[in-house]
């Protein structure tokens, strides 16, 4: 009987060790999760309700939409300023993703998005809110130029061959498309959004521009190390193009039936 009582403070033992990692991974990805929320909620709806209107404001008398060109210069328009409006919780976002890399007298300890939007106010300024908007807004035009102009005119295509009519499968196929060009258009702006928001937050010692970090990535790595990762950043992109351009022609249907036409 000694014996099993002495044993058992060894078996209960390795929870006690193991059960706070789990609880602070647990709010950590929790609190993750808000910034990422919050910055699809302001980015992600700003764009594409200003995309919308503009394309509607755009459109002739006769129902002719605009050409590529325009179509392109409305979606940078658009994801321009979702990015000016997103990058608050952007900031937010890539701050709480990488204080748990940070040394532990180094880490802010955000509790969620709104505290972390608060401290930065009350402890930097809220001009740090929108530190990086720059490469922010740069990498949503040609993200936004790509993939919004492609989707209407791929989707334009695809009714004009008679195959297709104005339905799910025509906004699928059309949103793969577009994901695809976006993918290509994109990569090498986020791998210069990317670096430069990681060196700040790393090395400390920023690039002098965008054009710089193009330089040397293809100085050291060659032409097509730009587009390094193509499929796994096309399996990502591929569905949540997919997913976001059906949901907004459901809701743009749903509001044109039962809001404009009563």
């Amino acid at each position: 009987a000694g014996n099993r009582n002495r044993s058992r403070p060894t078996m209960t033992s390795p929870k006690s060790k193991t059960s706070p990692k789990a609880v602070k991974f647990l709010f950590g990805g929790l609190a993750g999760l808000s910034a990422g929320l919050l910055r699809q909620a302001t980015y992600t709806t700003t764009r594409l309700g200003i995309y919308t209107i503009l394309f509607e404001k755009m459109t002739s008398a006769d129902g002719r939409p605009p050409n590529f060109f325009l179509k392109a210069l409305i979606g940078m328009t658009a994801g321009a300023t979702g990015a000016f409006v997103g990058t608050p919780a952007e900031v937010a976002l890539i701050r709480m993703t990488a204080d748990g890399r940070l040394p532990v007298d180094q880490r802010r300890g955000y509790t969620n998005v709104f505290n972390a939007l608060a401290r930065i106010m009350r402890e930097e300024g809220v001009t740090t809110l929108w530190r990086g908007c720059i490469p922010t807004m740069a990498r949503a035009v040609v993200v936004n130029a790509a993939q919004l102009a492609s989707y209407s005119q791929s989707k334009q295509a695809l009714l004009d061959s008679g195959y297709f009519g104005d339905d799910i499968l025509c906004h699928f196929c059309a949103s793969m498309i577009s994901g695809l060009v976006t993918t290509a258009a994109s990569m090498p702006v986020d791998i210069v959004k990317t670096r430069i928001q990681n060196m700040r937050m790393i090395d400390g010692k920023p690039y002098k521009n965008g054009l710089e970090v193009l330089v040397r990535v293809v100085g050291k790595e060659g032409f097509f190390s730009l587009w390094k990762g193509f499929t796994p950043y096309y399996a990502r992109l591929g569905p949540h193009t997919v997913l976001t351009f059906i949901f907004l022609e459901q809701m743009n249907r749903l509001y044109k039936t039962y809001v404009l036409e009563r």
